[in-house]
């Protein structure tokens, strides 16, 4: 039978980081973790304070707009 090495995930994580910041870099690396942060505040609040006086034909107009510049 097989024996499997189990490692703590404290130590999974370090030398994961470790070979990020060799292969990609300090920024980069910072960068990919950047995108699993959890983030702030209510953004269900937000898009309702900040849409709130819009039709959906009004956001479907802008978005096409945009996408045509």
């Amino acid at each position: 039978m097989t024996q499997l090495n189990i490692h703590p995930t404290s130590e999974i994580n370090q030398k994961a980081t470790q070979i990020l910041f060799k292969q990609m870099g300090v920024i980069d690396t910072f960068r990919f973790f950047n995108q699993f942060s959890l983030g702030n505040g209510d953004y269900t609040k937000e898009r309702e304070q900040l849409l709130k006086e819009l039709s959906f034909e009004e956001i479907v107009a802008d978005i096409k707009t945009r996408r045509k510049s």
